[in-house]
């Protein structure tokens, strides 16, 4: 398990080296601090520089540290991480229960619209002021300094304020702001369940809860053709969580009272639960009629294998959803990024966007019934 960890973290024994995944141009890397630091930026403008992200180390890596966390969460409930935690994991979950009391000091206003509640905004407002004195606890005296990074990411984790919208890009930036704190050494190989059972679990209330209130806005949703409105990786580490389950089947999530039942332990039924809470009026089956045929596979490692398969196509490798990705030190841009584009892509929209068509066409996703010939979705050591 180090080993897999430490596959995952290029620089987690060497956080201060100026060592980087590959050789990043100089020409084109961010203006540095005299430490080192750097206030992360967009580097992904074009399909080329989609292209050159996925094939990079910095990807490479950040999908090892997804799929870690999707390892050490089988077969283990959201109730096992009762025992004490680790320091860390204890200061970013009370990070997140600071930010969900945010919302009973800040209600939402009286309004026409019935979505994007302009309360959030001043929720926001509130992170954005706060932001450096809420990351700084979580790094060594010595690292500081590194909050100009990490801010960035944490600001991006909850929605954007302007469109007062949320997706699965600012899913995957949360999970980013994960990683970097991980590659300062504040979370280590042992904290890997507890990153999912714990933080994540807890990010996914704080979220809920956002949503509901703010009425946020799905950005860029499939609608029916998508898992849900929001989130790709509850569904991931939720169908870990019950691979080889005694008796929760995929088929369980058509049995409300089940779903009720054990929805506090397992973050896929928590997430077949609020969609059933949320989506009323018509059958599961129409409402979400992809999760209505995940529902008919024969087992949680074939759900598992195509969830990771369907968050590499659908999040990582859609331009909407990564072109707002930020790259600095931790997360490093080794190519050479399309700049005569940046102001005009600055001024197109973003992952957090809706459709230009209200009839959204079946996305191309990944068959997850197909074999695999690593049905788990493990990472072998041999394959480091």
């Amino acid at each position: 398990r180090d080993l897999v960890w430490q596959g995952a973290m290029a620089e987690f024994e060497a956080p201060w080296s100026n060592k980087t995944s590959a050789p990043v141009d100089e020409e084109v890397a961010p203006r540095v601090s005299e430490d080192g630091w750097t206030a992360p930026r967009r580097e992904i403008f074009t399909d080329m520089d989609l292209r050159a992200f996925k094939s990079s180390d910095a990807c490479n890596e950040l999908v090892r540290f997804v799929r870690v966390l999707n390892e050490s969460a089988m077969g283990k409930t959201i109730g096992d991480m009762s025992d004490p935690v680790s320091p860390s994991i204890h200061k970013v979950v009370t990070l997140l229960s600071e930010l969900e009391s945010w919302i009973a000091e800040i209600p939402p206003i009286e309004q026409p619209m019935r979505f994007g509640n302009r309360a959030f905004r001043d929720w926001h407002a509130r992170l954005v002021e706060r932001g450096p004195d809420l990351v700084k606890p979580l790094l060594q005296d010595g690292q500081k300094n590194a909050s100009m990074e990490l801010v960035p990411y944490l600001l991006d984790s909850f929605g954007n304020p302007t469109r007062i919208d949320y997706g699965t890009g600012h899913e995957t930036t949360f999970i980013s702001f994960l990683y970097c704190i991980s590659k300062l050494g504040q979370l280590g190989p042992e904290d890997a369940s507890a990153i999912v059972l714990c933080i994540f679990a807890r990010y996914m209330r704080l979220m809920r809860a956002l949503q509901t209130t703010y009425l946020l806005e799905p950005a860029g949703s499939h609608g029916v053709w998508g898992l849900d409105d929001y989130h790709c990786l509850p569904f991931l580490f939720g169908s870990a969580q019950l691979v080889d389950h005694s008796s929760i089947v995929p088929s369980t999530v058509h049995d409300d009272e089940e779903v009720n039942t054990r929805r506090t332990e397992y973050l896929y039924l928590d997430c077949i639960g609020a969609i059933k809470e949320m989506k009323t009026g018509a059958p599961f089956s129409e409402t979400s009629p992809m999760l209505h045929s995940i529902s008919q596979l024969p087992n949680w490692r074939k759900v598992n294998t195509g969830m990771l398969k369907l968050y590499d196509a659908e999040v990582l490798s859609k331009l909407p959803v990564i072109q707002h990705f930020l790259f600095g030190r931790l997360i490093p841009c080794t190519w050479r990024a399309a700049d005569a584009v940046r102001p005009a892509a600055a001024a197109t929209s973003s992952s957090s966007a809706p459709p230009s068509s209200s009839a959204v066409p079946a996305p191309d996703v990944p068959n997850l019934t197909q074999d695999d010939p690593n049905p788990t979705g493990s990472i072998h050591l041999t394959s480091l």
